[in-house]
């Protein structure tokens, strides 16, 4: 695992050091421990979590977007928010996720590695309204489709701030479909960062969006509404009847 570690992050140009290293080496050590007893990934062995947990969310990274005040909503097993953390001390972290014995590992593995990081248990949309316009950064991975995930996002931003979409290969059709809700949600569609993952075949894609308005405060709204109807069909004008 150390090597591909390396080897990748000097591919991208990320600095790191050999505490960062081993930071992420106990980290994937507590990954697959707990995850006999709680289900948090399908990938355990060493490769696959160097390369397809630990690089691809330092993807992020290689925008440069990631700073100051950070939120990873939905965060699951840490990714890509904690990877992130340990490869940029600076920023200022906060774990969102809705299952709490989640957030119980993320605490695990925070006080293990010494980094330090503020944990919430809540959804997305409680969490969009606890926590408004709060945030310099958004990140999220493999949570929702673009529509969906943009308005459960979007509201933890300041205006200036940037919301990152971790994707695969779909994502130009989800953010086609999405821009309609990006724009009433006050986001402004940057552009497609597309990353490939060293060592592998994969080139995962990071959907760069910028708050540029504040969102309207009507969104979030109550859990579960944006995945049954999702913004753009509320939107949609009622047709004339025909004669």
């Amino acid at each position: 695992m150390k090597e591909i570690l390396k080897n990748g992050f000097e591919e991208f140009g990320i600095d790191v050091s050999e505490n960062q290293i081993q930071q992420l080496i106990t980290y994937s050590e507590l990954l697959c421990e707990w995850n006999t007893k709680i289900n948090l990934t399908a990938i355990c062995d060493k490769e696959g979590i160097a390369a397809k947990h630990f690089l691809d969310s330092a993807t992020a990274l290689l925008t440069g977007c990631v700073k100051g005040r950070v939120i990873d909503v939905g965060t699951g097993a840490g990714f890509p928010g904690l990877v992130l953390k340990i490869l940029k001390p600076d920023i200022q972290l906060t774990l969102l996720d809705s299952l709490n014995k989640r957030i119980n590992f993320l605490k695990a593995v925070s006080e293990e590695i010494g980094t330090d990081a503020e944990f919430v248990h809540a959804r997305a949309e409680d969490g969009g309204r606890m926590y408004r316009a709060q945030f310099d950064t958004v990140v999220s991975r493999a949570v929702a489709n673009m529509t969906v995930l943009s308005e459960l996002c979007l509201p933890f931003l300041k205006i200036g701030g940037y919301f990152l979409a971790l994707k695969g290969p779909l994502a130009d059709e989800e953010l086609d479909a999405a821009k309609r809700a990006i724009h009433i949600l006050g986001g402004k569609v940057e552009g497609i960062f597309s990353a490939k993952i060293p060592g592998t075949d994969l080139n995962h894609k990071i959907i760069i969006i910028k708050k540029v308005q504040q969102t309207p405060q009507q969104y979030p709204r109550k859990p579960g509404i944006a995945t049954k109807n999702p913004i753009g069909s509320c939107y949609n004008l009622k047709k004339k009847p025909t004669k």
